[in-house]
């Protein structure tokens, strides 16, 4: 089973066959295309081979962002090191390796398996893991020490064979922090919170979500649509309007840009479907006078799935006042972001048909959904 929320799983690196620096290469490529996101990286020392006469090493570590759980991770760890040509030990000593990949801690979890052991059980005596790991972990404690990774790595002899080379980190590879807003929309069920979230956890985004589950009116409309429509899409638009003028305008200091799971002009698109014509028209000029104190978004993201996929995710997902709504209503609300998107002209836009795409549990997925939005911005 996949969590719901990243793991943080630091990563030891570590080559002395052949091009060693493109092997530190490709295990990060493949690392971030089956597992999870490079947030960062430490510098590479260049270290003599540890317990055996052999070539020297590269080492470094990084730090990732993973929804798998350690046993999946050391899994596609160890298939990794075989995809780059590592062989099994021939004996119980340490030999020559093409590539090397430890899991150093995940989160502060201590786990004593046969197959995996965290924190890794010989990192407080190696000052080729402790030095880089200081460099991206300092303030990190031990699980099983309670000391800092830097108190550590202060006792250990010091690295001076600092390397010219890097491992790049994800986000210059997807540059999303280079603009201040984004909007991601979508039907209900199209998986925008959870794509706001995984962005937010692996960009340093500040997150803004809908407060929809608050709404007192929204299970009374499900119940009776007449009834409830108007005050419930006068509610939702209070909030809307509310919660982006506080939370979007305002920066946030420890924050790199702002990522929302909706946008106010879901107010617009749902009231048209659910409101009577008069009562329509009065709440689109009060919409129209709110709309133009907003601030709008860099880019505003539209997710797409076919109204059976919005089903299969509203059913699994489990909400009982949600359990009701029919293929009919998702394809207004579809035909209703469409209309909108097609005749606007402000926003820059983009659509992404996500429905045969799992960028939750799938990392490739989610790297092809960080693709098409880079390609916008």
């Amino acid at each position: 089973m996949t969590s719901n929320h990243n793991h943080k799983i630091f990563i030891a690196l570590g080559s002395n066959l052949g091009d060693r620096e493109t092997h530190l290469l490709d295990a990060a490529r493949l690392i971030e295309s089956t597992l999870g996101l490079i947030i960062k990286t430490a510098p590479v020392y260049e270290v003599p081979a540890a317990g055996f006469t052999g070539g020297n090493f590269l080492n470094t570590c990084i730090l990732v962002h993973s929804h798998k759980n350690p046993l999946e991770t050391i899994t596609i760890l160890q298939q990794i090191e075989r995809d780059l040509g590592r062989v099994p030990r021939s004996g119980d000593t340490y030999e020559d390796r093409v590539i090397d990949l430890d899991i150093l801690l995940f989160d502060d979890q201590i786990i004593d398996l046969p197959q995996l052991q965290v924190p890794h059980p010989r990192m407080d005596k190696r000052s080729f893991v402790m030095q880089p790991l200081t460099a991206i972990a300092s303030k990190l404690h031990h699980p099983i020490l309670k000391k800092s990774i830097q108190e550590i790595a202060d006792s250990l002899e010091s690295l001076n064979n600092k390397v010219s080379f890097d491992i790049p980190l994800s986000r210059k590879r997807y540059p999303i922090t280079n603009i201040n807003f984004i909007a991601i929309e979508g039907n209900i069920g199209s998986g925008k919170t959870s794509l706001s979230h995984k962005i937010a956890e692996d960009f340093n985004g500040k997150q803004v979500l809908e407060r929809f589950a608050d709404n007192p009116f929204l299970p009374l409309f499900y119940e009776d649509t007449e009834r409830y429509a108007f005050p419930l899409e006068m509610s939702f638009l209070a909030d809307r309007y509310q919660q982006l003028s506080d939370d979007v305008a305002q920066q946030d200091l420890f924050s790199d840009f702002t990522v929302a799971d909706y946008y106010v002009i879901k107010s617009l698109i749902f009231s048209k479907i659910t409101l009577e014509k008069e009562e329509y028209s009065l709440y689109k000029r009060l919409f129209n006078m709110m709309y133009k104190e907003l601030v709008k978004p860099d880019l505003y993201i539209y997710l797409y799935q076919t109204e059976d996929r919005l089903l299969q995710n509203i059913k699994k997902r489990g909400r009982d006042y949600e359990q009701n709504i029919e293929a009919s209503y998702l394809s207004q609300i579809q035909q209703g972001y469409a209309d909108f998107i097609r005749s606007q002209q402000d926003l820059k836009i983009k659509v992404i048909d996500v429905t045969d795409l799992d960028f939750v549990n799938n990392q490739e997925d989610y790297l092809k959904v960080l693709e098409q939005i880079t390609s916008a911005i």
